[in-house]
């Protein structure tokens, strides 16, 4: 990567949104956060980031209805998301792919393989 990328994490657990995040600063990566799916779509067209970490299963606008959302608006269909959840249920990978998700990966995610896997996306 060239440039210092943007990453965009989202989820409802603080822990894991600031444990992604400064994991990813220490990488190098900018990185903001959001605590649900209403929120990752205001920050998705306000900041524009490179890629987006979206956690699955949120209350409210759930990371699957805001992935089908931001593939859909023309300002942010070209944000590349990573769908993060703890379900290993492969009919929820089946939705995040059906909303268009990048890539899938299920947690506990390592710090380290969620970079890896936004390194080979970036």
């Amino acid at each position: 990567m060239t440039a210092s990328p943007l990453v965009l994490v989202v989820d409802d657990m603080s822990d894991m949104r600031d444990l992604y995040s400064f994991y990813l600063r220490y990488m190098g990566m900018r990185a903001e956060s959001a605590a649900d799916g209403l929120e990752a779509l205001v920050k998705a067209r306000e900041l524009k980031p490179d890629l987006i970490v979206m956690d699955l299963m949120m209350p409210g606008i759930t990371g699957i209805e805001a992935i089908r959302r931001l593939k859909e608006e023309e300002l942010t269909r070209g944000i590349v998301i990573i769908a993060l959840t703890s379900s290993h249920d492969p009919e929820m990978k089946r939705a995040a792919l059906d909303a268009r998700c990048d890539a899938f990966l299920t947690k506990p995610c390592p710090p380290d393989a969620l970079t890896a896997e936004i390194r080979r996306l970036l």
